[in-house]
C-alpha cells in the first residue's frame, strides 16, 4: 500500500484541514506516461511500458527505468545521464546522440538499437545484448562492456579507450578506426571483425579469438596477444612493435614462441 502524505493547513474561521500532498515527481511521472511531457528527471519509472513513445530530447537524467519497455522508442538526444536502465528493453530504439554517461545498462536488450554518436562514457553495459546495434562514433571511454553480445554491431570510429570488453562477442563487428587503446579484450571473440586502422595500443587481447579478423593498418604496439588466435587474420601494415606474442597462433597456423 502506498503511503499518503498530508499537511495541516489553517484557514481563518474554519480551523485546520488536511490537504493531500502528492509525492515528489508524481506529477511529472503522470504527465510522461500520459504523453503530456517528455521530462521526468530522477523519476521512478521502473517496469513502465514506453514502447514507441516519442521521447526525443527528453530529460530523464537519473531516472529509474530498470525493466522498462522502451522497444522502438524515440530517445535521440535524450538526457539519460546516470539513469538506471538495467534489464530494460531497448531493442530497435533510437538513441542517436543520447547522453548516457554513467548510465546502468547491465543485461539490457539493445538489439538493432541506434546509438550513433551517443555518450556512454563510464556506462555499465555488462552482459548487455547489443547484437546488430549501431554505435558509430559512440563514446564508450572507460565503459564496462564485459560479457556483452556485440556480434555484427557497427562501431566504426567508436571511442573505447580503456573500456572493458573482456569475454564479449564481437564477431563480425565493424571496428574500423575505433579507439581501443588500453582496452580489455581478453577471451573476447573478434572472429571476422573489421579492425582496419583501429588503435589497439597496449590493449589486452590475451586468449582473444581473431580468426579471419582484418587488422590491416591497425596499431597493436605494446598489446598483450599471449595465446591469442590470429589464424587467417590479415596483418597488412599492422604495427606489432613491443606486442607480446607468446604462444600466439599466427595467420599461417604456426605458434609464435
Amino acid at each position: 500500500m502506498k503511503s499518503l502524505i498530508f499537511a495541516c493547513v489553517g484557514v481563518a474561521g474554519l480551523g485546520w484541514t488536511a490537504v493531500f500532498i502528492p509525492p515528489a515527481g508524481a506529477g511529472e511521472r503522470a504527465d510522461l506516461l500520459g504523453a503530456l511531457s517528455k521530462d521526468c528527471p530522477g523519476c521512478n519509472l521502473s517496469g513502465v511500458n514506453l514502447k514507441r513513445f516519442d521521447l526525443t530530447q527528453a530529460d530523464l537524467a537519473g531516472a529509474n527505468l530498470s525493466g522498462a519497455n522502451l522497444h522502438r522508442a524515440k530517445l535521440s538526444g535524450a538526457n539519460l545521464t546516470g539513469a538506471n536502465l538495467t534489464s530494460a528493453n531497448l531493442n530497435k530504439t533510437d538513441l542517436r546522440n543520447a547522453k548516457l554517461a554513467g548510465a546502468r545498462l547491465g543485461e539490457a536488450m539493445l538489439f538493432d538499437a541506434d546509438l550513433s554518436k551517443a555518450d556512454l562514457s563510464q556506462a555499465d553495459l555488462a552482459g548487455a545484448m547489443m547484437g546488430s546495434s549501431r554505435l558509430t562514433f559512440a563514446i564508450l571511454t572507460g565503459a564496462n562492456i564485459a560479457d556483452a553480445d556485440l556480434a555484427d554491431a557497427q562501431m566504426h570510429g567508436a571511442k573505447l579507450k580503456g573500456a572493458d570488453l573482456s569475454r564479449s562477442d564481437l564477431s563480425q563487428t565493424i571496428l574500423r578506426r575505433a579507439e581501443l587503446a588500453g582496452a580489455r579484450l581478453e577471451w573476447s571473440s573478434l572472429a571476422r571483425a573489421d579492425l582496419r586502422g583501429a588503435d589497439l595500443r597496449s590493449a589486452d587481447l590475451h586468449k582473444a579469438d581473431l580468426m579471419h579478423a582484418d587488422l590491416s593498418g591497425a596499431n597493436l604496439s605494446g598489446a598483450d596477444l599471449k595465446g591469442a588466435r590470429l589464424l587467417l587474420a590479415k596483418l597488412t601494415d599492422t604495427k606489432l612493435d613491443g606486442a607480446d606474442l607468446a604462444a600466439t597462433v599466427m595467420p599461417d597456423g604456426t605458434i609464435h614462441e
